[in-house]
């Protein structure tokens, strides 16, 4: 902070103000182009991008542009310090145990059409079944896919596995767990967030399988909304009906803008209570309830990242934003009023109707209300590589208190 003012003198205020004013027009050009249409949402595109740019123009006339950089550049520095220093040693986010013997009869669910083809692009059904696994692919109807599982669990299968996206590995992770029965994540979807956070290789899905022949198991929690099962979330309001809509697997983008109009601010707005322990709020729009709780609302080293999958709690963030000073008040972070952050092993989700659109691991189903979503501390056997690229380092949210006494303590008398 020395560095600006340095620079500008008392000015350099002046211009943090400024900045801060820039982000928070920004914000309402956001909240105008997400939640209206016509001209004002053109107006809020050009909000949008020209409040930051204005902005960079005045640092630029006024000589703080290249201050201003390096006043962003060394607070990201010491903000990455500080976490690197408070950050424990150790890097295990799951319960790890000693290595394990190799299944006898492993069983397999492959989605040839997951992640753009990766079963057929990794030759994962020759690699599984050279390891010894028998192989099950889904075709092109709605199969029962835990059906499938429960047959093969019949059929005598000592470890079930699935490769495919996160919603597939969720019913065939549900069976698992109800079994007893370790449960191999191979990632041949698109996102495979579950498989990230246990540490597997997204880019090589045919990795996973060196856990059939040298393995170690980890335990992971479940979450449950209702009796629908989640490896990584369950979300309501806005997203979820989103996510409804037919027209979203086909034309993403545009079917997002056509609809969170009315979603945000018109007649079809969900409205959404939760209750979790004695928390009570009113009024959400858009509610995400996680298996573990997500690191932060933003986290540009480790987006989507949970910092371990056995803390036996949800994660809850929940969102609302009705105009455009509250769109404003978000540059605050997630110390905004319009965030709601908390952990909880169980979460009530109440609508005004007798059901609620979500989304489930990316799936989307209705659910009668009001909705129950708890956890299932430790209840799933997780068959891992030994040797994988890794886990997220658990690193704390930073004290800055503590961090100044470290910093001024060789100034400090005694």
């Amino acid at each position: 902070m020395l560095i600006p003012l340095v620079a500008a003198g008392l000015r350099s205020v002046f211009w943090v103000l400024i900045g801060v004013a820039g982000l928070a027009l920004a914000a309402v050009g956001v909240w105008w182009t997400l939640a209206h249409t016509g001209v004002v949402r053109v107006l809020g595109v050009a909000l949008s991008v020209l409040a930051p740019l204005t902005v960079l123009v005045l640092y630029a006339v006024s000589g703080l542009l290249a201050p201003a950089f390096v006043a962003l550049a060394l607070w990201v520095l010491a903000v990455t310090a500080a976490r690197t220093a408070l950050a424990p040693l150790h890097t295990a986010h799951v319960r790890e145990r000693t290595r394990v013997e190799p299944p006898r009869r492993p069983w397999i669910l492959m989605n040839p059409r997951s992640g753009g083809g990766k079963v057929d692009r990794f030759q994962l059904v020759e690699k599984a079944r050279a390891a010894g696994a028998h192989v099950v692919l889904l075709g092109g109807g709605h199969e029962d896919v835990s059906e499938l599982a429960r047959r093969a669990v019949s059929d005598g299968a000592d470890l079930l596995a699935v490769a495919g996206g996160d919603g597939t590995q969720a019913l065939v992770a549900e069976v698992a767990a109800r079994h007893g029965l370790p449960f191999l994540v191979i990632p041949a979807g698109t996102r495979n967030h579950f498989a990230l956070d246990l540490g597997l290789d997204r880019d090589d899905p045919a990795a996973a399988l060196d856990a059939l022949t040298d393995g170690v198991e980890v335990r992971a929690d479940l979450g449950f909304a209702a009796d629908r099962v989640f490896v990584n979330n369950v979300s309501f309001g806005t997203y979820a009906a989103v996510v409804g809509d037919p027209a979203y697997r086909d034309a993403k983008a545009q079917t997002i803008l056509e609809s969170l109009p009315g979603l945000l601010t018109g007649d079809d707005a969900p409205r959404l209570r939760m209750r979790a322990g004695d928390t009570r709020a009113e009024g959400l729009q858009a509610l995400l309830v996680s298996n573990n709780p997500y690191r932060r609302a933003v986290d540009a080293a480790r987006p989507g990242r949970r910092e371990r999958l056995d803390s036996g709690l949800l994660g809850v963030l929940g969102v609302c934003v009705e105009n455009s000073a509250q769109a404003a008040r978000m540059v605050s972070g997630a110390r905004s009023p319009g965030f709601l952050r908390l952990t909880a092993p169980e979460v009530v989700v109440e609508a005004d109707t007798d059901t609620v659109p979500a989304g489930v691991d990316g799936e989307h189903v209705v659910l009668p209300a009001p909705v129950l979503c708890r956890i299932a501390p430790g209840a799933l056997r997780v068959r891992v590589p030994r040797h994988r690229p890794g886990t997220p380092v658990n690193r704390p949210a930073v004290d800055w208190p503590r961090v100044v006494r470290i910093a001024l303590r060789p100034l400090l008398p005694g």
